[in-house]
């Protein structure tokens, strides 16, 4: 098995050419076509959080964000918004998928999410998260999916960091 199409192998040949200074990010990191992969990545589908404040968080993504809800299966605690072209499932805990522990500020339930948006008025969008109790972070320019781009971080009632990233016009 060679290092060409395993991630681990990769991380450690890139982790010998930053060491000897020999570093090609192109022939780590270039996209390829790989018959011999079972898979062909497209994008993010969706994202699951386990909610201790599930009421706040679901007005936080449907009311703040405008996101819609899709999919309600009660039995199982599943709660499905649409976000665009992706979901954002919520799992109350307490439910079959939220299971019983509340997650901890100290132990992230993930890292962040990256809301993909149509460019706005960056200080109109400042005002109204200010106004809807929500403290927006400065807009910076940052790397996504699609290219640099103007983005915003906030954080859900969760504690989730969420980026607010504009659309390339």
């Amino acid at each position: 098995m060679g290092s060409k199409g395993r991630c681990v192998y990769r991380l450690a040949a890139l982790e010998r050419a930053q060491i000897e200074d020999n570093w090609k990010p192109q022939a780590m990191t270039q996209n390829r076509t790989d018959s011999s992969r079972p898979l062909q990545l497209r994008g993010l589908d969706h994202v699951v959080l386990r909610c201790a404040r599930f009421d706040a968080t679901l007005a936080f993504y449907c009311d703040l964000l405008g996101c819609t809800v899709e999919r309600v299966v009660e039995e199982e605690g599943l709660f499905q918004l649409r976000a665009g072209s992706a979901l954002i499932d919520l799992v109350p805990v307490g439910s079959r998928l939220g299971g019983t522990t509340a997650p901890r500020a100290e132990h992230f339930n993930v890292a962040h999410i990256c809301l993909l948006i149509e460019p706005p008025d960056w200080e109109q969008l400042r005002i109204y998260l200010r106004d809807q109790g929500v403290a927006p972070g400065a807009p910076r320019n940052r790397y996504g999916a699609g290219g640099f781009g103007p983005s915003i971080y906030i954080d859900d009632p969760e504690g989730n960091q969420v980026e607010l990233k504009a659309a390339n016009e």
